[in-house]
């Protein structure tokens, strides 16, 4: 069992919100290295675990969630990054992956101590799962270049934190390395 997972936040995502229209170029930036990372842990055996926003449906399973995500305008951005059957997934309703969730006992149970972060958005949810991370005592990684921002600026910042006030690696995709 690898120590490591890849996290993918917030990826299933109906784009239905009115941050919408600045996201939706960031995302498209971030997917083929977003899609790449997915592809090279499964292909490592590593775990593949989407923690993702339950959009106030709170009896929603996450094939539902899915299913409403691929309906909505920008479905293409989900459809390459859609779960597969191995791939693991925690319903969240507020920014960070820990927050409420069971993402903590799930990880202590695979024996998980590394988390790669990649989705959206850098400056709310992957910041403040950075931290929560952080705080659990886990290596995070943040692949810069699989990430989505809203605003630019604060993303920077963002990265900034992760790396100084977290002691995260901040690296470009294809420099994560995967122990399978």
């Amino acid at each position: 069992m690898a120590d490591t997972a890849l996290i993918v936040v917030d990826m299933i995502n109906t784009y239905d919100h009115p941050d919408a229209p600045a996201l939706v170029s960031s995302v498209r930036e971030a997917l083929p290295s977003i899609t790449s990372l997915i592809e090279r842990a499964r292909a490592a055996d590593v775990d593949v675990i989407y923690v993702n926003d339950n959009f106030g449906l709170w009896r929603s399973h996450h094939d539902e969630l899915l299913q409403e995500a691929l309906r909505g305008p920008h479905a293409d951005l989900v459809e390459p990054v859609r779960p597969d059957e191995t791939s693991l997934f925690v319903v969240k309703a507020r920014h960070s992956i820990f927050y409420e969730t069971p993402l903590t006992y799930l990880l202590s149970r695979r024996g998980i101590t590394h988390i790669v972060l990649v989705g959206q958005v850098t400056e709310q949810c992957v910041l403040y799962s950075a931290l929560d991370a952080h705080i659990r005592h886990l290596k995070v990684t943040v692949a810069r270049d699989a990430v989505a921002h809203i605003h630019a600026d604060l993303a920077e910042a963002a990265f900034r934190m992760m790396e100084i006030n977290m002691g995260a690696d901040v690296l470009p995709a294809d420099s994560v390395r995967f122990e399978g």
